[in-house]
């Protein structure tokens, strides 16, 4: 038809009529197409559903309930076809969004056709904005569903409620199977709801028991319930065990196994139910989950590729006790009601855990280092900022014990260990010293050197006392019971190594020749080393140990005084030939053997002086004592007599060589001044010019010298010439007549001891029966004289 034609008025109102129906159709389709859309509230397919919708369980604070279509899927024998249809019915429900989106954009685009063949003003824009609006709100009012829905999981998550209420009882119980199946797949709570129906169901016919028949099937039913409860049991204590490891996937478990507990301890009389609180059973697993995390620490099987061993693995030990708790607190237990007391359960089974695993330990630990290591971690480190009194673990742990739960005896034998360790290897340490001396300083004849003080040492003294006050300061960083028993120990050692260390010093020096200077030296070196450790030793030690250190002291002086004789032993065989030929005729005349035992004597001055006081002092007394007794022992045996005035030139010489010899020790150390008169008192008796004088110079002598007796008078006046005759015995007599009337002097020293200088002295015997006989007829014959 052209189109210039005019339209007859009939065919123009069947036009009309047409266009509307079209019109209306398309509305039509409209309002369908957005009824059966998911983004219109109210519609079949809409997220926005009413709480009475069945697709969409409410939601339930603290505790969520398994689906149970697991349960249904177990009655598939019993042809329960409801529970069966339901997640099908949901699944068709939920696929027809997509194809009804479809359909719209379909209609959509059908409608612009039709208004632009009719020449309609186009509303696309328009409809489309009204369907982003629609899609826009409801997004919206779905996210702000979810974010209250979070909020309340958050909330309810963040603290569980001690009181319950047990959902209603199924009225059929699930089989044996099906339940023991539920179990298996961790189904706990719908296990144990259809667990409580079958055992109400056994109490109910246990109750009416009246057949014979029906005590055969309750029994069977009773070891059915004991055998899914044993079960129940198990599977709880599982995840109670793992909870730790595996935080996220248990935390909607242990809801469930914390009500299982408080419902099953408060039917724990009822019948048909295990024997034993499920309570002490839930921390029995805690614990055994500790004891696992534990153990699981990595530990080397040797200690001989790491030398700090024990020292890592306490590392990582402490690591891991602290993260383990760190989940507990921020974690699990929100998972319990406040009842199971989850932190201070958790931390109690960890204690006990370490507690064990430190006896394993204990058998390992051999070293000093290792039971060092073992002894600080226990008392110190476990409780320190680092692990148990962690910030990361507070509050929580403010209200919970932090020690370590230990058996009684073992931190005693850990101590009595390391303290049986410290001696062994302190005695291992010891005998290193002495080999290390003999390389170094034995063996090559090495001269030792000299302090700033010009005394001969060693750095012998040092290490011992380096490695004694090593072992006390760190038995002291653990405790004072264990720096106790360090410094007993150390001092056992101690007491032991004197008498060792001499025994094989003697050994290694055995080739060495007496008389050779570098025996001295060694012995002035060792007496100055070991008076530095006595004195070390009482000055660290004695408030501590007194009877250890005075053990110590009494070794230690029983050396020096070995060392000292050692010496004087020495210079004794060195001078002896020279003192042998004082007092002769060749002494007389010639001065080499005083020459020799004066450079003998300053030999041992030299080393005297190199020597720490008091015994320098002691050394020099001794010897200065032993020459001078020797000196004038010389005097008694009568080996020469003077003649022809000789005594005035004797006389003079023993003088000035009792005075040099007395300044000589002197200069050395001596104190031993109550020896000096000696040499003047009988050179005024040898040197006498008239027999008759010599009576006048006895009272000094005596007064000074008590144990000087008629025979050592008589062998003085030999030597003087002085051999018969009556002024002889007036001096005999005149001496006996002072010593019965014991006249002393203030500065009379006490014969009894060492200042018995005359009492061991050898003397003529023969002169001295002759004199007392001559002295007897002498005064028979003149009575008055």
């Amino acid at each position: 038809m052209d189109p210039s034609t005019p339209i007859p008025p009939h065919q123009e109102d069947d036009a009309s009529k047409k266009t509307s129906g079209l019109l209306e159709t398309f509305r039509n389709n409209i309002r369908l197409a957005a009824e059966k859309s998911p983004l219109t509230p109210g519609s079949r397919g809409s997220k926005n559903r009413s709480p009475s919708t069945p697709d969409r369980a409410p939601h339930s604070p603290g505790v969520t309930s398994p689906p149970r279509s697991a349960a249904a899927r177990l009655r598939t024998k019993d042809g329960d076809d409801d529970h069966d249809q339901s997640p099908k019915s949901r699944a068709v429900m939920h696929s027809r969004t997509e194809p009804n989106l479809a359909r719209l954009d379909s209609l959509l685009k059908k409608g612009a056709s039709i208004r632009r063949s009719l020449r309609f003003s186009s509303k696309k824009g328009k409809r489309q904005d009204a369907l982003l609006a629609v899609q826009g709100e409801a997004k919206e009012e779905d996210e702000d569903e979810e974010g209250e829905e979070d909020d309340g999981e958050a909330e309810a998550w963040e603290e569980m409620e001690e009181a319950y209420t047990l959902p209603e009882l199924p009225h059929v119980p699930l089989s044996v199977m099906q339940i023991s199946k539920l179990i298996e797949m961790e189904v706990l709570e719908e296990a144990h709801l259809h667990l409580l129906a079958l055992r109400a169901e056994f109490q109910r016919e246990r109750l009416g028991l009246d057949r014979e028949d029906s005590t055969v099937e309750l029994a069977k039913k009773e070891k059915d319930l004991s055998l899914l409860y044993a079960d129940l049991r198990l599977k709880i204590a599982g995840i109670v065990r793992t909870s730790v490891s595996l935080p996220a996937r248990n935390k909607g478990l242990l809801v469930h196994v914390a009500r299982i507990v408080q419902e099953e301890d408060k039917r724990a009389r009822e019948a048909g139910g295990l024997h034993g609180s499920w309570m002490d059973a839930w921390r029995e697993a805690v614990e055994q989950g500790a004891r696992e995390k534990v153990d699981a620490v990595h530990l080397e099987p040797t200690n001989q590729s790491n030398a700090s061993w024990l020292a890592v693995h306490l590392g990582l030990l402490g690591k891991a006790v602290v993260e383990d708790l760190e989940k507990v607190k921020r974690e699990l237990r929100r998972s319990y009601p406040p009842s199971f007391r989850v932190f201070a359960t958790y931390v109690r089974s960890y204690h006990a855990a370490v507690g064990r695993h430190l006896r394993v330990l204990e058998g390992r630990a051999a070293q000093l280092k290792d039971l060092y290591a073992l002894l600080d971690w226990m008392v110190h480190r476990y409780r320190s900022e680092r692990l148990m009194a962690s910030p990361a673990l507070e509050p929580d742990m403010s209200h919970v014990d932090i020690d370590l739960r230990l058996d009684q005896d073992l931190l005693l034998r850990l101590r009595d260990k390391f303290c049986r360790t410290v001696k062994e290897d302190m005695r291992v340490a010891l005998d290193r010293l002495v080999a290390l001396e003999n390389e170094e300083m034995w063996s090559v004849r090495k001269h030792p050197d000299t302090d700033d003080d010009h005394l001969l040492t060693s750095m012998f003294h040092m290490d011992i006392c380096t490695k004694v006050s090593g072992n006390v300061v760190n038995a002291r960083l653990v405790d004072a019971d264990l720096e106790r028993g360090v410094v007993a120990s150390c001092l056992g050692e101690l007491q032991d190594f004197p008498k060792r260390f001499h025994a094989e010093f003697r050994r290694q020096l055995s080739s060495l020749p007496a008389d050779e200077p570098l025996w001295s030296e060694f012995q002035v070196t060792y007496i100055n080393c070991f008076h530095a450790l006595q004195r070390h030793i009482d000055d660290s030690y004695a408030s501590a140990n007194p009877h250890g250190v005075e053990a110590v002291r009494k070794e230690v002086t029983w050396l020096l005084r070995t060392l000292r004789e050692g010496l004087e032993l020495q210079f004794k065989g060195d001078v002896k030939l020279y003192l042998r030929r004082m007092m002769t005729r060749k002494w007389l005349t010639n001065d080499d053997d005083f020459s020799g035992l004066h450079a003998r004597a300053e030999l041992l001055a030299r080393h005297c002086e190199a020597m720490r006081p008091p015994h320098r002092q002691d050394v020099a007394g001794a010897a200065h004592y032993h020459v001078l007794k020797e000196y004038v022992g010389q005097l008694m045996k009568t080996n020469y007599s003077c003649k022809k005035r000789k005594h005035h030139k004797a006389a003079g010489k023993m003088r000035a060589q009792c005075s040099e010899l007395a300044d000589l020790f002197h200069r050395m150390g001596s104190q031993e001044d109550w020896l000096d008169p000696v040499g003047d008192y009988l050179s005024d008796i040898v040197g006498q010019k008239n027999e008759g004088d010599i009576k006048d110079h006895l009272q000094p002598l005596l007064d000074q010298y008590p144990d000087f007796s008629s025979r050592h008078l008589t062998a003085v006046l030999a030597f003087r010439g002085v051999l018969r005759g009556r002024e002889h015995q007036r001096i005999l007599r005149r001496l006996d007549q002072l010593r019965k009337t014991k006249i002393t002097t203030a500065t009379g020293n006490d014969h009894h001891g060492r200042r018995s200088l005359f009492r061991n002295m050898e003397a003529p015997l023969r002169a001295d029966c002759l004199s007392d006989v001559s002295s007897f007829c002498f005064t028979f014959v003149f009575p008055g004289e």
